[in-house]
C-alpha cells in the first residue's frame, strides 16, 4: 500500500469554512469513483494565516500506477479545478508501509 500525504494552505485563511465543507460533501463523496484510493482523509493542522500549512490530507492507495491512471479522470480533474481555486499543495510526501501495521481491535 502506498501512502501519499499532501500539505495544503489555503490560498485565503478566510476559505477555511467553504474548503472544509467542500472537502466533507465533495472531495470524501468522489472517493468511490477513484477505484485506485483505498483510503482518503484530511486534517485541520492550523488556520492560523501565517502557518507555512493548514491541512494535510492522507490518501492510500494500492499502487501509484492505478493512482496516476484515476487522476486522468473527468471526476479527479473536476476536484482539482476546485481544490485549486481555494488551496494548493506545497509539499508532498510518498512512502510504502511497511508490514501490516497496527489497528486499535
Amino acid at each position: 500500500m502506498i501512502t501519499i500525504i499532501h500539505k495544503i494552505r489555503l490560498l485565503e485563511i478566510a476559505a477555511a469554512p467553504a474548503f472544509e465543507t467542500w472537502v466533507e460533501t465533495t472531495d470524501y463523496a468522489a472517493c468511490p469513483d477513484l477505484p485506485s484510493v483505498r483510503m482518503f482523509d484530511v486534517h485541520r493542522v492550523s488556520l492560523e494565516t501565517i502557518a507555512p500549512f493548514h491541512y494535510i490530507e492522507v490518501i492510500r492507495v494500492d499502487s501509484r500506477e492505478a493512482f496516476e491512471e484515476d487522476m486522468r479522470s473527468p471526476v479527479f480533474a473536476g476536484l482539482v479545478a476546485d481544490f485549486s481555486k481555494m488551496a494548493e499543495v506545497v509539499e508532498e510526501v510518498e512512502g510504502e508501509q511497511l508490514g501490516a501495521g497496527y489497528r486499535s481491535p
